[in-house]
């Protein structure tokens, strides 16, 4: 049996989990409304307030399918009772980011600005404090789309190894490279 797949998600008070025709998992809580498309051999039950999910046989695709839904569905829980947050932070000279409602304007030392659309179902808030580097906050309740748009705006400049200018996550360590050693 899956270790990860065999685990009950506790489904908190005022979370509604409905499994519709194509097994189709609708989670609704108070930060909102998810849905996540199950495979049709994949058995789910909801039972006193305890989603299980089962396989039918050990086969690898089943095996490897437990494991998968069951995370899915313990993030879409976890997401409209909680929500998720992703921090990324701007190191380098001249980095900037500002944020008008959804739409969120990079400099990054390219020859423009940068005019990245931030989807609807997240919100987008920048800091620029004086001294420190400007960060971006993203929130949301859909886990994949958020990491998704956070690492999107990573490649946009990733973290460089020599001096660490570019975009990234807020608590990531960025392995360094000793540069050239001097002439003689």
């Amino acid at each position: 049996m899956s270790r990860v797949g065999k685990k009950p998600i506790a489904v908190p008070a005022g979370v509604t989990i409905t499994v519709g025709k194509d097994n189709v998992v609708a989670v609704k809580g108070p930060k909102g409304e998810l849905k996540q498309a199950v495979d049709r051999d994949i058995l789910i039950e909801v039972k006193d307030g305890i989603l299980t999910i089962g396989r039918p046989t050990d086969q690898i695709r089943h095996k490897a399918l437990h494991g998968l839904y069951r995370a899915l569905l313990a993030n879409l829980v976890k997401g409209v009772t909680e929500g998720y947050k992703k921090d990324l932070e701007l190191v380098g000279v001249g980095y900037k980011a500002a944020n008008q409602g959804n739409t969120l304007d990079l400099s990054l030392g390219y020859s423009h600005n940068i005019i990245f659309e931030i989807p609807s179902e997240l919100k987008v808030t920048t800091l620029t404090e004086k001294g420190q580097n400007p960060k971006i906050f993203l929130e949301g309740i859909d886990k994949q789309l958020l990491g998704a748009v956070a690492a999107k705006i990573r490649s946009l400049r990733k973290p460089e190894p020599y001096k660490g200018k570019g975009v990234k996550y807020s608590g990531e360590f960025i392995r360094r490279k000793a540069g050239k050693a001097a002439g003689k």
